[in-house]
């Protein structure tokens, strides 16, 4: 499979879409099994109790379900909030949520509580800049005071009714929403389902083909990338490989040089492991504590590899790299931003 291609199909009656550039699994979005309440939702909800130990309080949401909030100040039991689900809850546990909510289509981010226009830095061309700030700026005419707006990259190559189409579109849902802070918990803007996700934020740049016709999963060969995402063992250059085990504290990460054992093909199958590790752990839904075991190689070499891991992890979300422990291993935190890909993948080829 040559070039930039999303696919959307839907697989067991759940949503699902994957991005495929030149045959590489890129991007994977997969609607959970049930009904679990999908990143992105807002909710009207009740401030319920403080756990100051954990710096943060429980919100009420609809239908028993409970939500924490990462913030105390300002905030007293009982008191109405608008909440967005910021990640996805382990079973058992609150679902994330925030106060920072933000209104998201292609090529428009409406932001409660951070007034201003941005356009996204990607956009170089000063004409384009000098456009999209009047397009803003009519667009957000007389708008209400608290809302600010992100043009984001995609706009372009986007026409500039679609632009200001999404523009409204955010502003009438973000003004709508910001007004209905009275009453009980309930759920007032659905969370991206996997294929709304897709059309939202992986058509930038612009890909190759957008297929959608049923059972394009199974006939151009997802199945076979995502069957290679549940394996532990990643094949690396000269016959190295990877393991990727995650554990209930920590992910384990062995990297491994195949026959050859040379100072060389150490520092190759390590450079190929840590550029291919954020891609690895996003699509499996791994986060947390991460340690790596890389292939022996002298210490003065050490700081190349750093250089590259940090490289590779520069625009992979919420990272921490912490660095070399004492006894060699690479230490580093990532914010789990999805479900294990071994969770939500259960039932999925059934």
């Amino acid at each position: 499979m040559k070039g930039r291609v999303v696919i959307l199909d839907e697989v067991s009656e759940r949503s699902c879409a994957a991005l495929v550039v030149d045959g590489k699994l890129e991007e994977l979005s997969i609607d959970p099994n049930g009904d679990q309440v999908l990143p992105g939702a807002i909710f009207r909800a009740v401030a319920d109790r403080p756990m100051k130990g954990q710096g943060g309080i429980f919100v009420k949401l609809p239908e028993g379900q409970s939500g924490f909030l990462r913030q105390i100040n300002g905030i007293a039991p009982g008191q109405r909030l608008l909440v967005q689900v910021s990640g996805p809850a382990e079973p058992g546990k609150a679902l994330p949520v925030t106060t920072r909510l933000l209104f998201k289509s292609r090529f428009a981010i409406v932001t409660p509580d951070a007034p201003g226009l941005n356009i996204s830095r990607k956009i170089k061309d000063e004409d384009l800049r000098t456009e999209l700030t009047e397009l803003a700026e009519a667009g957000m005419a007389g708008a209400d005071e608290r809302l600010g707006l992100i043009l984001r990259s995609a706009c372009a190559d986007a026409e500039a009714d679609a632009v200001a189409e999404d523009i409204a579109a955010m502003r009438e849902l973000a003004e709508a929403v910001l007004a209905d802070v009275t009453g009980d918990p309930e759920l007032l803007v659905d969370g991206p389902t996997a294929q709304d996700l897709a059309l939202r934020d992986w058509l930038d740049p612009l890909p190759d083909e957008v297929v959608t016709e049923e059972g394009g999963f199974a006939d151009l060969g997802v199945f076979e990338l995502i069957d290679e995402m549940l394996s532990p063992r990643v094949a690396l250059p000269a016959g190295g490989h990877m393991m990727i085990e995650p554990t209930r504290a920590l992910v384990a990460v062995d990297v491994n040089t195949g026959p050859d054992t040379s100072p060389a093909a150490a520092m190759k199958a390590n450079v190929a492991a840590a550029r291919d590790l954020p891609r690895q752990l996003r699509l499996r839904g791994l986060g947390g504590q991460i340690v790596i075991d890389f292939a022996p190689v002298p210490k003065k070499d050490r700081a190349i590899l750093e250089q590259v891991m940090r490289a590779a992890f520069k625009t992979e979300g919420e990272s921490h790299l912490a660095g070399w422990t004492a006894l060699g291993l690479f230490e580093l935190t990532r914010r789990r931003d999805r479900l294990p890909l071994a969770e939500v993948a259960e039932g999925l080829f059934e």
